[in-house]
């Protein structure tokens, strides 16, 4: 399969789909392939030992059927079958007791898309040319868990840029209990998979190609034909507004900051017989942090392009909007700006004066991220009438601290509201990308004061995460408010990520939240 297209700039070219070209079944029985080595997935919905006992038969050498019985009892097989190699995934009913009520658990949707997403990676060994996935007694939860998988293998940075996308991949082709799929199920998938994809690729792209101008420039792009409307403010629009935490952080840069304001509204059709108030998303967005003047050790800024990975999350989230019928209004703000080294930068013990009129004293230039964050959280705070939000979430890479803490795939939480953070850690649950509630110890921002301003920007010593929330908290104006921090990238291939890099971390979550305040019984 080869979707090529030149480009000497990965943001000059869109992501692509590698279902979009995906036949839909029956298969033909007895259909010849030539010489083309052909692979096949099978997957069970259900438990069905006859089903899978006559797969086995037809399918798994005889010298090697004695050992493929005995096996069958797993959640996945691979062989090498008499037509080609084989897959069969049934996933097995978890036995409890389950700590932490299974919220730390597979979700039968993450489950299938990291096992079955993962077979996509190794075609190339096989040099498999057909892949045919069989489907058979599956959920609906289930074909979008598989699918959004597929799609998310099917991504590689390299191939974009060097344009030989899905050069290497095979030809798929999926059938359900030998009868077509739901196109819908395939829609869906698709538009969450390019979310996910969009976020990792924006991760990926390096920083002297991804600053706040391009970054801008490629929102608007994406978003051009769609119905959401995009809003830049660029550097004099900040200064206006009194962001000048926002402005302190760019301030050292050769391209200045912006932050950019996406607002999806329903169409009539779809909006709820009650209007409803939006939900408002903040992402950092800092597309470089050297840590300003003070500077980050060499191991620690290698991956700072990465930076940007919670605004790369809501752009993700925004083009999955453009796709969407939801009934819930969203506004979507990107703090974006660069933090570098400079006779310009700010200072430790430089106070700057934030958009809601707090002084804040720089105790750490690298503490950078929630000083961007606050400005543009009170631009969402402070919006009137039917565009005030009912909840605002940032997502954020905003410290090591919590990494040390619940470590790498695990995002944390903070939040004020009880039933705001139930909704994001059942959201995180359901699509495979768990995140953990994490306390607001309110006396831990007696490390913030300071003779000189109203508030320092970070606190020595332990609990770096919490008083980075209790920070931002500050800024939410007593709104339901919920902060994730992430990491936004994978050191190794997981599952369906082939590569190491931006893993798009948090774009299935708030898709699943915003279906979820979507519901009428929200």
């Amino acid at each position: 399969m080869t979707m090529a297209k030149k480009t000497n700039n990965p943001l000059h070219a869109g992501i692509s789909s590698f279902l979009q070209t995906a036949k839909l079944g029956p298969f033909k029985k007895g259909t010849k392939h030539g010489k083309a080595i052909v692979g096949q997935v099978f997957i069970l919905g259900v438990e069905d030992r006859n089903l899978l006992h006559a797969l086995l038969e037809e399918h798994g050498p005889q010298w090697q059927l004695p050992t493929l019985m005995d096996q069958s009892q797993r959640e996945s097989m691979h062989f090498a079958g008499v037509n080609g190699p084989i897959w069969i995934f049934c996933q097995k009913r978890r036995q409890g007791p389950l700590s932490h009520q299974g919220r730390l658990e597979d979700s039968v949707y993450s489950w299938h898309r990291d096992h079955v997403g993962a077979v996509l990676n190794y075609t190339k060994a096989y040099q498999i040319k057909d892949l045919q996935l069989h489907l058979h007694h599956t959920t609906a939860e289930q074909e979008v868990g598989i699918l959004v998988g597929l799609e998310l293998a099917g991504y590689s940075y390299k191939s974009v840029v060097e344009g030989r996308e899905f050069e290497d991949c095979p030809q798929l082709s999926i059938s359900k209990d030998d009868a077509l799929v739901d196109k819908n199920i395939l829609t869906e998938a698709r538009a969450i998979g390019l979310a996910v994809n969009t976020a990792r690729h924006l991760v990926n792209t390096p920083p002297n190609l991804l600053n706040p101008e391009t970054m801008a420039t490629f929102v608007k792009k994406i978003l051009q034909n769609s119905s959401l409307e995009v809003e830049v403010w660029n550097q004099s629009r900040l200064a206006k507004e009194g962001m000048g935490l926002h402005l302190g952080v760019g301030q050292g840069s050769s391209t200045p900051p912006c932050m950019v304001h996406i607002s999806y509204r329903p169409k009539k059709s779809t909006a709820a017989k009650t209007p409803r108030k939006p939900v408002a998303f903040v992402g950092k967005g800092v597309t470089f942090d050297s840590g300003g003047l003070d500077i980050k050790p060499s191991s620690n800024m290698r991956l700072m392009k990465k930076d940007m990975g919670g605004a790369a999350a809501l752009v993700g989230l925004a083009q999955w909007l453009a796709k969407s019928s939801c009934s819930l209004p969203v506004d979507i703000y990107l703090g974006l700006a660069e933090n570098s080294v400079d006779a310009a930068s700010m200072r430790p013990g430089d106070v700057l004066q934030a958009r809601n009129g707090m002084s804040v004293e720089i105790h750490n230039t690298d503490a950078e991220g929630r000083l961007v964050l606050a400005d543009v959280m009170d631009v969402a705070v402070n919006r009137k009438g039917a565009d005030e939000p009912q909840a605002v979430i940032d997502v954020a890479t905003l410290t090591g601290a919590i990494k040390a803490g619940l470590g790498a795939e695990i995002a944390g939480l903070f939040c004020n509201d009880d039933q705001l953070a139930e909704h994001l850690n059942h959201a995180g649950f359901m699509m495979g990308e768990p995140n953990w509630r994490m306390p607001l110890y309110s006396r831990y921002t007696r490390g913030m004061e300071t003779p000189f301003a109203d508030i320092v920007n970070c606190v020595d010593g332990f609990g770096g995460a919490i008083t980075a929330a209790l920070f931002l908290e500050k800024f939410c104006k007593g709104k339901p408010w919920a902060h994730l921090d992430i990491y936004a990238w994978n050191d190794k291939p997981m599952g369906p990520l082939q590569m190491p890099g931006g893993n798009g971390q948090t774009v299935q979550t708030l898709i699943e939240f915003v279906k979820m305040k979507s519901s009428p019984k929200s």
